[in-house]
Order: structure tokens, then sequence, then C-alpha cells
């Protein structure tokens, strides 16, 4: 009866470490995740505020009673965001689809076929991803300046098409696929090409999800580059139709304003995110292939 009871006891203590514990850790996961979306809820409460009473605000606050939605409709009636809209999908879809064409051979040779210098081209690839950003982009102003491409899509949509990070990450997981699933598919006669969309691609798919969404996000955030080949407005992105926003449209003290256009442009990712967040997670979390 002791050893049951001091075995019961030990117990005891070992569940309620573990409940403190798991409180402690949930209690700081929610705290980091207040701070986390603090910006977006502050972001959209903003958007919901009139001009006057955001500038009547001596102390912030954190709700609004009267909540409005004249600076969403100014967001669009002041600057032609919802022609930036279609510029930036434009841009967003052409680049992500072109980028995806030129890397996933590149990364199944990479990752399968022998050929000679392999490595020293594939170390050579490696090695632009030291090179600083801003060489990258004064070299391809320069060349899309000589190539009279400013203020196009093709200007635009070119210098993004190629990403050696995202080569490497898919060369990575084809190279995890089993050889003899290779060896077998040569010895039925499957060309490269069929082994590489019938097999590959399928197996692989989560990753491949998840480049998409980046390079998506990341085309949709850009920036410095549409800012410095462009000064058309017929070609701005949303995230240049911003500053446009903010200097010819409101003028620079109509924060609530200026909000509003933010959670607009903010709204597609969310939802992308959202909708695809179960397989950008596998993408992440998955090392390799399974089997």
């Amino acid at each position: 009866m002791n050893k049951n009871t001091n075995y019961e006891v030990i117990e005891k203590r070992a569940n309620a470490k573990k409940t403190v514990l798991k409180a402690v850790t949930y209690t700081l996961l929610a705290f980091w995740g207040l701070i986390v979306l603090f910006p977006f809820y502050w972001m959209l409460l903003t958007s919901l505020k009139s001009y006057a009473s955001y500038n009547g605000e001596h102390i912030p606050q954190f709700i609004t009673l009267n909540p409005t939605l004249d600076n969403y409709i100014k967001a669009f009636s002041a600057v032609p965001l919802a022609d930036y809209f279609v510029n930036t999908l434009i841009f967003t879809l052409v680049t992500t689809a072109v980028m995806m064409i030129v890397i996933i051979p590149a990364a199944f040779a990479f990752a399968r076929l022998d050929f000679k210098g392999k490595n020293l081209l594939f170390t050579l690839f490696l090695a632009l991803m030291m090179i600083p950003n801003e060489l990258v982009v004064i070299t391809n102003f320069t060349t899309i300046t000589n190539l009279d491409l400013r203020n196009t899509f093709a200007g635009l949509i070119l210098p993004s098409v190629m990403s050696v990070f995202y080569l490497y990450l898919l060369k990575e997981n084809f190279s995890q696929i089993p050889d003899e699933l290779y060896y077998a598919a040569k010895v039925d006669g499957t060309r490269d090409l069929k082994y590489l969309f019938k097999v590959v691609v399928p197996m692989c798919k989560p990753t491949i999800v998840t480049v998409i969404i980046l390079k998506v996000i990341e085309c949709w955030n850009s920036y410095v580059w549409p800012r410095l080949i462009t000064d058309d407005p017929a070609y701005y992105l949303v995230s240049n139709g911003i500053q446009e926003i903010r200097e010819n449209g409101f003028g620079r003290e109509n924060i609530p304003a200026m909000m509003a256009a933010v959670v607009v442009i903010s709204v597609p990712l969310i939802v992308l995110f959202l909708i695809f967040r179960n397989k950008i997670m596998e993408g992440v979390a998955r090392g390799g292939t399974k089997g």
C-alpha cells in the first residue's frame, strides 16, 4: 500500500507539473499571438475611424464606436487603385508561372541528371546568393534600360523570373526521392520529362505549392524594383500606388485613408494563406519523402 501510495503521489506531482507547464506555455503563446496580431488589428481599426475622430484622439483609442467605410471609398476614388490591382495581378501571375517553368526542370536536372560540370555550375548558382541585392538591382536596371524595356511589363517581370534560393529548395527536395523510382522508370522507357511531371512533381507537391505561395507574396509586396523601373502610373503596382496615394491622393496627414488602402492590399495575401495554410505548413515541415 505504501508503494502504491508513493506511486500515486509521484504521478499526481508529475501531472501537476505537466499541467502547470502547459498552462504557462499556452499563456506565453497567447501573449505572443496578441503581440503579432496587434499591428493588424490597429491597421484595421484605424481604417474604420473617420479623419476627424482619429486626429481628435489625444490618447489612442483601442475601439471605435462610430466605424465608417468612407476611407475605403477614398482609397479607390483618389487614385486608380483598381488599376494597380490588375497590374499587380498580371505581374504576380506571369512572374510566378515563368519562374516555375524555369526552376522545376533546372532543379530536376541538378538533382537527377548527370552532365559535365554539374557540381561546379550548381556551386556558381549558390555563389550568386552571396551577391548583395543592391548590386543585382543596379545591374538589372542598366540592362533593362539598355534594352529599352522601362515602363513595360517585360521590364518588370524578366529580372524576377529566377530565384537561386527556390531552385536550391526544389533541388534538395527532388534529390530525396528514392533512386529506385528513377531507375525503374528508365527501364520502362519513361523519358525524363514524363518522369518529372508524372512522378517527381506529384511527390513534391507540398514543396512546390510552398514555393509558389512564397513567390506570389514576394511579387505582391515588391516595391524597390517596380519603383525604379517604372515612372508611368499605368504600370504602378499596389505597393507603389500606396506612395502615390500618400503624396497625391490624401495628403500626408490622412492616416485612416492610408490604412484603408493597406488593408485592401493585405486582404488577398491573408486569404491566400488561409486557403493554403495546410499545404504551406506541410511543405515547410517536410524534410524529405516518406516511403
